[in-house]
């Protein structure tokens, strides 16, 4: 009965210790029997040799957690930037204007582009090789060329690339892009937008007209970058983060301080009905809600080569 009494008051000792250590029983299970006093006291040593019958994982979360250890880093943290790309940006006023002939030419060829500059952007090609070898694909053949800043929510982020027509500025994608599998991969999702120039391509927010997605080679290009001044988490989990901008944060707030049109509260109830009753042209009506009041395009892009790629600068 001894034995029993103490594995009940001592759960972390292995039963087979029991049958080589005399555990003391409790004062109240005491008899008169001197022999009683005579147990060998539960030492130190027996408590250390007790606490190594615990799971190993356990013991180390509960050290680290008394020491006040840093929790070991996300995934995330080890994205690193292998490739770098550059986009300049430029103003074209001739394009807003009543008597430009529609259909004549696409915006690299605007004839009065004022430059805003060029933002330099790293991307995380191990983390994300897809994505990453698409958006560069799109920037060394020009792809992206001419293409227009058709979105910008000020304090959030900037959109550009989306598809259709040249002449309105919007792209098409050059044939052998590869099916990006990596926007049905929760850990594609990982990182977060958490701070001004973060670059993701956009999947929530995409602006591509229905019947272009409905395409089987159709290939998801648009892109967007965050403006500031604070994080974006309504962005999270929702489009993936897969680069962000190394030099030319000016350009890109300049981008977010132009004004946009903003529609009255009687139009997007009317456009909620229109939509409501299917009519197709409530998407063609909110392509142009929030689109900045000045034509900001893509007037040139590529990719920049390094020399030392394992110098560049993890995650911003």
């Amino acid at each position: 009965m001894g034995s029993a009494i103490a594995a009940a008051s001592f759960p972390l000792v292995h039963p087979r210790l029991l049958h080589h250590r005399r555990i003391p029983s409790p004062p109240h299970s005491c008899n008169p029997n001197p022999k009683c006093s005579e147990s060998h006291p539960f030492t130190r040593r027996d408590l250390l040799f007790a606490s190594s019958l615990l799971p190993w994982p356990a013991i180390a979360g509960v050290d680290a957690a008394a020491d006040g250890a840093p929790a070991p880093p996300e995934p995330a943290a080890a994205a690193a930037i292998t490739d770098r790309v550059f986009i300049d940006f430029s103003l074209c006023p001739s394009y807003l204007r009543s008597d430009r002939t529609i259909g004549s030419s696409d915006l690299a060829a605007c004839p009065d582009s004022e430059p805003l500059g060029r933002v330099v952007f790293g991307l995380y090609g191990k983390l994300l090789p897809i994505t990453v070898a698409n958006f560069k694909t799109m920037c060394t053949s020009e792809a992206y060329r001419g293409a227009l800043v058709h979105k910008v929510l000020q304090g959030e982020y900037f959109a550009a690339g989306r598809q259709g027509r040249r002449e309105k500025g919007e792209i098409t994608p050059p044939p052998g892009l590869a099916q990006n599998t990596e926007t049905v991969k929760p850990g594609s999702f990982k990182l977060k937008h958490l701070r001004p120039g973060t670059l993701s391509l956009c999947l929530s927010e995409n602006d591509d007209y229905d019947e272009i997605k409905l395409n089987p080679s159709y290939r998801n290009v648009e892109f967007m970058v965050t403006t500031g001044p604070g994080p974006c988490p309504q962005l999270d989990g929702l489009n993936i983060v897969f680069g962000t901008v190394l030099e030319g944060l000016d350009v890109v707030t300049m981008i977010a301080s132009i004004p946009t049109y903003k529609p009255g509260e009687r139009i997007r109830q009317f456009n909620d009905l229109a939509e409501f009753l299917g009519d197709d042209r409530a998407q063609n009506a909110r392509a142009m809600w929030n689109r900045p009041l000045k034509s900001v395009f893509i007037s040139n892009c590529g990719e920049l080569q390094v020399t030392k790629p394992s110098l560049s600068p993890s995650l911003p």
